[in-house]
């Protein structure tokens, strides 16, 4: 009797650590605004001065301004709040910025975003966005392009671009 209890017992653990096994390996599908980062270097072997880390949403036929309403502050894709990383002391639009983590907002426009560079960071959406503490903000002007289904940022010519359908707004990024 002790005999059977006992390979009863060791049988049940087992089968408890298979199927635990088992549910630890299912993964979520695709996000539907999947993260992503631009990276900005001078060169393909020079350090990184910066990285966004940020959410791409789409327009699947919506408006640009239905999804970033001009005059609002956005967070500058979907999910948290965009973050941006300083590796050195940088100046955004000619305003100086300490190195260091923190969150990008913007505020859409119809001829120009004002980008703003907030002391918060991982934070969700624009909810509890608090202005008292942003460290810049600079204007970026507006201007257009090829339609951009899913939102953009990238890092050229020490330029930090934003687009979003045919909407681009462009503000520099130097040392």
């Amino acid at each position: 009797m002790k005999k059977s209890s006992l390979l009863s017992t060791i049988a049940f653990v087992f089968i408890m650590l298979l199927s635990t096994n088992v549910d630890a390996q299912k993964f979520r599908g695709l996000d539907k605004s999947p993260m992503d980062a631009a990276l900005y270097k001078t060169s393909r072997n020079a350090p990184a001065m910066a990285k966004v880390v940020y959410s791409r949403p789409q327009l699947k036929g919506r408006e640009l301004s239905a999804l970033a309403p001009n005059g609002k502050v956005w967070r500058t894709g979907a999910n948290e709040a965009a973050s941006i990383t300083f590796y050195s002391d940088m100046k955004i639009g000619g305003k100086a910025v300490s190195a260091g983590e923190y969150s990008l907002f913007t505020i859409p426009g119809e001829k120009e975003w004002t980008i703003i560079i907030n002391k918060d960071i991982n934070v969700w959406g624009a909810y509890s966005y608090n202005e008292a503490n942003d460290v810049i903000r600079v204007s970026a002007p507006v201007s257009s392009g090829e339609s951009l289904e899913a939102f953009s940022i990238t890092f050229s010519e020490g330029n930090l671009h934003l687009g979003w359908g045919t909407t681009r707004a462009t503000v520099s990024i130097t040392k």
